[in-house]
């Protein structure tokens, strides 16, 4: 069975990890990664981030000392919010796969294309060799019998 991925807006994962470490990954659908991001934020919290800090940050009152000691969590949530949005842009990249012999090809084509084109002379629209008029702006025009030019219409 064939599992497609869905293209997601880093901006929003970056958005999301940012209000809650961990929220970003799992909009991404990466459910151990947020489990790790959150978990990691917890055990970095408990193990380098000072109590008292903790408590004068929910007291709100900020201020130089209280930031540097909640410092390593804010580390951890900011590298939760890139890892996010570069996760979805990866995501993303592996939603659209094309190679670069693909690109070549259609590129190719794409200038033949334009080489055997021929153009309406009274809009300078592209035609359409099998119509006798342009569908761009409704006029009629003759394309000649070996399919290389164009006559102009006689007038009715």
């Amino acid at each position: 069975m064939v599992r497609s991925i869905s293209r997601k807006r880093p901006w929003l994962a970056a958005l999301l990890a940012a209000i809650l470490t961990g929220f970003g990954h799992l909009y991404l659908r990466r459910w151990r990664r947020a489990l790790g991001w959150l978990a990691a934020s917890f055990l970095v919290s408990a193990l380098f981030v000072d109590p008292a800090a903790v408590e004068k940050l929910m007291a709100g009152t900020v201020n130089a000392e209280t930031m540097l000691a909640m410092a390593p969590m804010t580390v951890v949530a900011g590298l939760s919010v890139v890892d996010a949005y570069l996760l979805a842009r990866v995501q993303n990249a592996a939603a659209r796969p094309t190679t670069t012999a693909d690109a070549d090809a259609d590129a190719v084509s794409a200038a033949t294309a334009d080489e055997d084109a021929i153009d309406c002379p009274h809009c300078g629209n592209e035609l359409d060799p099998e119509l006798e008029f342009c569908h761009w702006c409704t006029k009629a025009v003759d394309v000649d019998a070996e399919g290389d030019g164009l006559e102009e219409p006689d007038d009715r």
